[in-house]
């Protein structure tokens, strides 16, 4: 090849650029929340006492800790999208969900007494949120793995499981608008099941597809 051919051939590769990982990020964000959030209020619908309940504290209680569960994982995934040495992801944002939880958890059980906790925490739906979670979130979760592939991490395994972790937050968060177990016990012993089902999968699908 002479070399202005190959000029040219630069050239023309340059102007066929991806967009940038960060706006393909944002684009899935939206997707993410949009095809969940369509798809609860299409099938199963939030809970008929919605609104009523918005004026307790464990229904309102659910929705900061998926939102901040979601928020942290975003802010993880969008980090490994990129391979600069500055933008290494920080999974100690991860805890910030769990402490919260954990906070409400120590509240619930000061005031239940010792012989509702059993029951607090098995619920009435925990084989619906272990099953409506992971279906919620599995589009998402695909979008965000479309999102990892389009970027240029380092880190597959790792992208994937924070693209897990998102997409379970953004579906637990609609699940929650749902679910009528609102006891933090509830939240506490089924959601991060929920959720790590599909961190798991977001890993193992990342390992392959986001492979450099």
């Amino acid at each position: 090849m002479k070399t202005d051919d190959l000029i040219d051939a630069l050239k023309a590769d340059n102007q066929k650029q991806r967009p940038s990982p960060g706006l393909v990020f944002a684009m899935m964000l939206l997707a993410s929340i949009l095809v969940a959030g369509g798809l609860l209020v299409s099938t199963m619908g939030i809970r008929p006492d919605f609104v009523a309940v918005l004026d307790t504290v464990r229904f309102p209680f659910k929705f900061v800790v998926t939102l901040a569960l979601a928020v942290s994982a975003a802010v993880v995934f969008h980090r490994t999208l990129f391979p600069v040495a500055s933008r290494r992801p920080h999974p100690i944002l991860l805890l910030v969900a769990p402490a919260i939880m954990l906070l409400g958890v120590v509240v619930e059980l000061m005031v239940l007494p010792p012989g509702a906790w059993v029951m607090a925490a098995q619920g009435k739906n925990a084989m619906l949120c272990l099953t409506v979670v992971p279906v919620l979130g599995a589009l998402p979760l695909g979008l965000m793995l479309w999102g990892l592939r389009q970027g240029a991490t380092t880190r597959p395994v790792l992208g994937g499981l924070f693209a897990g972790i998102l997409a379970g937050g953004i579906a637990a968060t609609f699940y929650a608008a749902h679910c009528t177990d609102d006891s933090p016990l509830f939240v506490a012993t089924w959601y991060p099941i929920a959720v790590l089902l599909l961190g798991i999968a977001g890993a193992g699908v990342g390992s392959l597809v986001a492979r450099w």
